[in-house]
C-alpha cells in the first residue's frame, strides 16, 4: 500500500470490453488483442503511510481501496503490505462475508 500512496487516484480493472460486451473473465486469448480494460477510479489518499501497523489507523481511502478490492475479488483480505519488510505486514480481521 506504501507504493500507492503518491497518487491522485488509482485505476483499477474491474472487467474488459470485448465487442461491446463486457466480462468479468480474463480473456482468452484469441479475444485478448480485442479486449479493452473497463477502468473504476478510486481516490488516493496522498500521504506516507510507512509505519503504521494498524489497519484502522491507515486513511479512510487506503482502507476503502483494500475493501473495494475485496469485493471485486470475492475473498477476505487479511494481510496488506505497507513496506518491504516482514515487519510490514498489516495483519487485520475482514469484514467481507461471501
Amino acid at each position: 500500500m506504501d507504493v500507492l500512496g503518491y497518487l491522485d487516484e488509482i485505476p483499477v480493472c474491474v472487467g474488459y470490453e470485448i465487442d461491446g460486451e463486457v466480462t468479468t473473465d480474463f480473456p482468452v486469448t484469441h479475444k485478448l488483442e480485442k479486449a479493452k480494460p473497463v477502468l473504476k477510479t478510486m481516490p488516493g489518499w496522498k500521504t506516507d503511510i510507512t509505519g503504521i501497523r494498524n489497519y484502522e489507523e491507515l486513511p479512510e481511502n487506503c482502507r476503502n481501496y483494500v475493501e473495494f478490492i475485496e469485493e471485486q475479488i470475492g475473498y477476505p483480505i487479511t494481510m496488506v503490505s505497507n513496506g518491504p519488510g516482514r515487519e510490514d505486514i498489516i495483519y487485520r480481521k475482514s469484514q467481507f462475508k461471501k
